[in-house]
């Protein structure tokens, strides 16, 4: 259970989706941590043609001198208010602050920053798959003196 629990909480999947990852891996964590990301992102995929008519605007200076505004769309309010969905927009500024994309495309195929094992495009897609919305990054603007 204390293995069950701690993918839980890295993987934000639920308790069932949890168990039947570790049945399928027989018990490795590693692997059932695989198989959920997989999951999400196949979840992802099925709702990527899904509308984003809601979201938010994130924010994020660094030292006075880099400012970032990202939009991050999601399809409800209820999922903007979402501290995971907030604390996802709030990485993704500092990211944009950081390694200074110039599109979003370009964004999506950068290493994340804060978690080198994963792609931006994948912290969405795992983002998706955990949340049961389409998210995307609709625009950002970065700013620097």
């Amino acid at each position: 259970m204390e293995d069950i629990a701690k993918l839980r909480e890295l993987t934000g999947a639920g308790v069932v989706e949890c168990k039947k990852a570790f049945d399928e891996a027989e018990g490795d964590f590693d692997r059932a941590k695989d198989i959920l990301f997989e999951r999400g992102i196949a979840r992802a995929e099925k709702k990527s043609d899904r509308a984003t008519g809601a979201g938010l605007l994130q924010t994020y200076t660094h030292n006075g001198r880099v400012s970032v505004m990202v939009e991050l769309r999601c399809e409800t309010d209820f999922v903007a208010r979402n501290e995971k969905f907030q604390d996802m927009a709030h990485g993704i500024a500092m990211h944009i602050a950081a390694m200074a994309p110039e599109t979003v495309e370009e964004l999506y195929g950068q290493q994340f920053v804060k978690d080198p094992s994963m792609t931006v495009e994948e912290l969405v897609k795992s983002m998706i798959g955990t949340i049961g919305e389409n998210i995307k990054v609709e625009k950002f603007a970065r700013f620097e003196i």
